[in-house]
């Protein structure tokens, strides 16, 4: 148990802290109290949760034992409790900063959805806070949903493995092409189709498919949208080349372990701004099967501008023409992701790795200007 001293860096927040990309941003004078695997108490006998929520934040005012609040996903707080967390913050000189991960609501929320949605965003706009995005195109796209520009740095969303903890690891041998699919049940993926597609299209016996899921829970199968898992199991009970793995939520080992022994990963987003398992898959060096959907694209356009040859994913279309095409186009995207990938020696790329750790201190060095409250 650590102690959150002010002479210890920054005090630094995340709203929700979950993610490698909430957790990545430490140290270089930024003492994050809600990441770190060692809790770090703010009282006695007190430490702020991982999955800490506006509310939480609420009940332990005065807010004298941060300096940074870094919210990362508003949609489960109503504009109500999000405007009293601004007004707490402001009252008690806590800078927020907040990373504008998409323009739609990622995880639903209360039930007034993208109306809401917007609300919260204007209600950060009226606080002057300094917002990040992850790319120029999601920048321009806020401006037009805003109808004005926000106060936004672009700051790139950077490795999701630390380059560290790869330079002693490998990708794994194995025979055949291994696909992996991972993640939680959202709005914005399709899981069943990609699924279904796989084990009816790929016949080579040796070919396997790798579902991580994070357990399912009473509203995944109370939701509007029908619920992807039954379909899903029953496909595996009848495919012996589909392994399901699941997990309360998957660690970041579980999704190392599985990416290490894996050669595709699948990215059937239906819509969305940015990916950070297409982060991952130029990490480890896996061959994308990606929906060109929001600004993934500019995701790895970014690496080619700084020299970094990270492998074309295998882009499909979902998001122009008739809906009964986008099967036939992932399909098409697998089938030749398959064919390139089982030529292609699986090795990681320790240049990249090098780049990958530079990238992260600029990252860092980026954040650490806008909790200081410097330009913008």
């Amino acid at each position: 148990m650590t102690i959150a001293s002010p002479t210890s860096g920054l005090r630094v927040v995340h709203l929700p802290a979950r993610t490698p990309y909430a957790r990545k941003l430490d140290g270089s004078g930024i003492r994050a109290l809600n990441t770190a695997p060692e809790p770090t108490e703010i009282r006695p006998g007190l430490v702020v949760p991982a999955d800490v929520t506006a509310s939480w934040i609420l009940d332990h005012t005065p807010l004298d034992w941060l300096d940074v609040l870094h919210l990362h996903h508003i949609d489960l707080e109503t504009p109500a409790v999000l405007e009293r967390l601004l007004d707490a913050c402001a009252t008690a000189g806590v800078r927020v900063v907040f990373t504008a991960h998409d323009t739609r609501p990622m995880f639903g929320g209360d039930s007034d959805g993208a109306d809401a949605f917007i609300t919260r965003l204007r209600l950060l706009l009226a606080a002057d806070v300094p917002w990040i995005c992850l790319t120029e195109g999601s920048r321009a796209d806020l401006a037009a949903l805003l109808g004005t520009e926000p106060p936004a740095t672009v700051i790139p969303h950077g490795y999701v493995v630390p380059p560290d903890t790869l330079r002693h690891r490998e990708r794994l041998s194995g025979t055949g092409v291994r696909t992996l699919l991972y993640g939680a049940t959202r709005a914005n993926r399709d899981q069943i189709s990609p699924v279904v597609n796989w084990s009816l299209a790929t016949s080579d016996p040796a070919h396997t498919l790798h579902l991580l899921l994070r357990a399912a829970s009473p509203a995944d199968f109370t939701r509007a949208t029908p619920n992807s898992l039954p379909v899903i199991l029953d496909t595996a009970r009848h495919d012996p080349r589909i392994r399901i793995t699941m997990r309360p939520y998957p660690t970041d080992a579980d999704v190392l372990d599985a990416a290490l022994a894996s050669d595709l990963l699948l990215l059937p987003y239906l819509w969305g701004t940015h990916s950070g398992q297409l982060e991952l898959a130029f990490d480890l060096g896996l061959t994308p099967v990606c929906a060109r959907v929001g600004h993934l694209p500019e995701q790895h356009h970014l690496h080619q501008r700084h020299d970094q040859a990270v492998p074309e994913p295998e882009w499909f279309d979902w998001t122009t023409g008739h809906p009964n095409l986008f099967g036939e186009r992932f399909l098409t995207a697998l089938e030749s992701a398959t064919a390139r990938t089982a030529g292609t020696p699986r090795r990681l790329d320790h240049d990249f790795l090098d780049y990958r750790a530079q990238e992260h201190k600029d990252i860092v060095t980026a954040h650490l200007a806008l909790y200081e409250g410097g330009h913008r």
